[in-house]
């Protein structure tokens, strides 16, 4: 049970096309400053970086294209179904998003002590858990929903739909750490009435 107290720093977690981003513009419509990880993840990664010289000299020179970015879908193939090979990519990737998400934090609080600080993390479960977040924040859709929207509204195959659910944590992992759970599953009313009540306990803490 969460006990409301100032709470300055969030982490908002979710599956994929389990409405997370839905989720983060509500709160930064409301006045949350949102760290974005897989923004960062992209910045550490970008050209001519000393993560993406780790990963080239990992997994071959080859997954950089001829401009000097990362060739995504190329990484991709080479570790979607290996942990080994993933485990490997987020040792080289994980420190530096970890080292510059806390600068934002750390940027955002002192810009405006009374900031609430929203990091929207896919990863939290497989790689931040045991960080010391304020309050966990789940955004959760039962998975036949999930494929349902991964196929209807991004265009994959079912199969690829569910072997991506399957490539990430499980809702359980993620449920277990959550202080709140935001139910994305019926309208987008419904999450956003959802929104603003956590943000009215949250301001109220503060």
């Amino acid at each position: 049970m969460w006990h409301p107290r100032r709470v300055p720093l969030l982490a908002l977690t979710g599956g994929i096309a389990s409405g997370k981003s839905t989720i983060a513009t509500a709160l930064a419509d409301h006045g949350a400053v949102v760290v974005d990880a897989d923004a960062i993840v992209r910045e550490v990664q970008s050209p001519g970086s000393d993560v993406l010289e780790a990963i080239a000299g990992e997994f071959g020179a080859d997954v950089v294209r001829a401009d000097g970015s990362l060739d995504r879908p190329a990484l991709g193939a080479r570790v979607f179904g290996r942990p080994d090979r993933l485990a490997a990519l987020n040792a080289l990737v994980h420190p530096a998003v970890r080292t510059e998400s806390q600068r934002r934090f750390d940027a955002a609080l002192a810009a405006n002590p009374d900031a609430v600080v929203v990091y929207d993390v896919p990863l939290l479960a497989e790689a931040r858990a045991g960080d010391a977040w304020d309050l966990v924040v789940v955004a959760h859709a039962p998975v036949e929903e999930r494929v349902r929207r991964l196929v209807s509204i991004r265009g994959l195959s079912e199969a690829d739909a569910r072997a991506r659910i399957g490539s990430q944590a499980s809702d359980e992992e993620r449920l277990a750490l959550a202080d709140v759970v935001i139910d994305t599953s019926t309208t987008l009313e419904a999450t956003r009435r959802q929104v603003d009540e956590l943000w009215e306990r949250v301001a109220r803490s503060s």
